[in-house]
């Protein structure tokens, strides 16, 4: 096997127990603080997130843009790299400790910029959630630095098995919680002090162990690190001027987050809110998770060796090669969960209506799926030219568009359009529609730098894709009808809406590869070959 096959494979593997672990935390969750109309849950949704946001700005923006193509490039000085992730190392935990320090003391103010539209007692709880989440920021921002340092050097595994034991520790405390105080607890004023402790701190203490745990695997680098104050040189400089960029590119994203999340905090008792587009992001990202990054991460790696060779034939062999591979799993996944959409909501919900009200939300998210899995490659391949300039650019455009839909789901509201239970799957159309754009906007800015891209070729990949996906999943849907609709077991239970997606999304998934062997698709013997990677005994 090849060795990005190998990490693919890795990835894929850890990535799909991840997301499988924290499926079971999302139940256990919403067993405690309830989903839909949620007051409480809304509250703590919003505190649990608001490090998660500048963990963000720390993953997203500066390390995979900049911190991984500067590794692999130290990694030809005479040391190794040594001096350079010293340096790097020392001044991030600096910055971590800052920033978590400033954030916790910013609580009140935070929290009341992120939801204005919770009445003052729920304001009260999110915010005495948040003093005990914002600590996070520095074992989230350890957990990618050191994570980002590990794949640079090849060593793929920890990164992505790490998360499974936080979800451990997450799913042990909520389900002592259930145990002490039972649950849903969706009111304000059933929560006492004792329960806010265990829930928030649960929650942060499993972020503690994800970090740490990846330093037992830090000896397998070969790189010896040690505090080092002295930030001059050896590229720090560099990196400044690359990550001003990113960091305004993160900064607006942020700022479009932080604008979504105040609209949506409006429908917060009322209808899907902040729990339920949590959930619905959840459920987007499994695809996401478990195919763009296992594939595409080994890939950047590569990416960036060849950009840094100046070997630009294979970076748009790269290119194609990793979009149509991310291309043949990620369309059918979009579909198949489209078809489920109502029993993989119900895994998430305390009942079928709340289900069909939250399988909105996913529906509107999943629009942008395949557009952000090409936006992946796409933007990567500027990080890789140590260019963060250009996706600061078109990230700005993307994220005016979100800024305009959200305002413009409100509105819509106002004007008695559609009512406060469809907000938040209306901002969610904005932030799909804003990536469509994004994706093509950075397309052609790079075919501008980099020449030819063989857009056609891979575009009719996808399209032959997409051909293949709509009868399977219309395939999906028919035994979604079959099992009796939103009436049916699909969504009598939490347990049975997860049972029934999995059913639906097999079912879609055969369709779509007997359809896709009918068109005699070059791809389907690659995917085949990558899925036989994943089975037990297979090398």
């Amino acid at each position: 096997m090849s060795g990005i096959g190998r990490a693919s494979v890795l990835i894929g593997a850890g990535t799909i127990v991840s997301r499988l672990t924290g499926f079971l935390r999302g139940i256990v969750l919403v067993a405690v603080v309830g989903a839909v109309g949620s007051r409480a849950g809304d509250a703590f949704t919003t505190a649990n997130q608001l490090p998660n946001n500048i963990y963000a700005i720390i993953s997203t923006g500066l390390l995979t843009a900049v911190i991984v193509p500067q590794i692999v490039k130290a990694a030809s000085h005479q040391d190794g790299g040594r001096a350079f992730i010293s340096k790097v190392f020392t001044l991030g935990t600096v910055v971590l400790l800052v920033a978590a320090v400033l954030a916790t003391l910013a609580a009140p103010w935070l929290v009341r910029l992120y939801a204005p539209g919770y009445a003052p007692d729920q304001l009260a709880l999110a915010t005495t959630f948040a003093y005990w989440c914002l600590p996070q920021i520095v074992f989230y921002g350890l957990y990618a630095l050191v994570g980002e340092a590990l794949n640079a050097r090849r060593i793929y595994g920890p990164f992505t098995w790490a998360p499974i034991v936080n979800n451990i520790v997450s799913i042990a405390g909520f389900l002592l919680f259930l145990a002490l105080f039972g649950g849903p607890v969706t009111e304000v004023v059933d929560w006492t002090q004792t329960m806010i402790v265990l829930l928030a701190g649960t929650a942060t203490f499993g972020i503690v162990v994800q970090a740490v745990i990846l330093f037992f695997f830090w000896r397998r680098t070969g790189l010896h690190v040690r505090p080092d104050f002295r930030w001059r040189g050896v590229g720090l400089g560099q990196i400044g001027r690359l990550a001003g960029w990113t960091f305004l590119m993160v900064v607006a994203g942020q700022l479009a987050g932080l604008l979504q999340s105040r609209v949506v905090s409006e429908a917060s008792g009322a209808g899907p809110a902040a729990a339920v587009s949590a959930n619905a992001w959840l459920l987007f990202m499994l695809p996401y998770s478990i195919i763009v990054l296992s594939i595409g991460t080994p890939y950047f790696t590569q990416l960036s060796e060849h950009a840094h060779a100046g070997r630009d034939d294979d970076v748009r062999a790269d290119i194609g090669r990793s979009i149509r591979t991310l291309g043949v799993f990620i369309v059918i996944a979009t579909f198949a969960l489209a078809a489920a959409a109502v029993p993989a909501s119900r895994i998430f919900t305390n009942s079928a209506d709340d289900a069909v009200d939250a399988a909105w939300v996913l529906l509107a998210y999943l629009i942008g799926l395949v557009p952000l899995a090409v936006l992946f490659v796409i933007q990567r391949t500027f990080y890789a030219y140590s260019d963060t300039r250009t996706p600061f650019f078109f990230t700005l455009l993307q994220c005016g568009i979100v800024i305009a839909t959200a305002f413009g789901a409100r509105a819509l509201v106002d004007a008695d359009v559609i009512g406060l239970e469809y907000l938040a799957a209306a901002v969610a159309v904005g932030q799909s529609l804003s990536s469509i754009v994004q994706v093509v906007l950075a397309t052609w800015l790079l075919h501008r730098r980099l020449g030819s891209l063989a857009i056609g070729s891979w575009m009719l990949s996808l399209g032959r894709f997409v051909l293949a996906a709509i009868p399977a999943a219309a395939a999906g849907w028919l035994v979604f009808l079959w099992f009796g609709g939103p009436d049916g077991w699909t969504a009598s239970s939490q347990l049975l809406g997860a049972v029934g997606a999995a059913v639906i999304g097999t079912v879609s998934i055969a369709v779509y590869v007997g359809f896709l062997a009918l068109l005699r698709a070059p791809e389907l013997s690659v995917a085949t070959g990558l899925v036989r990677r994943l089975l037990p005994g297979r090398r």
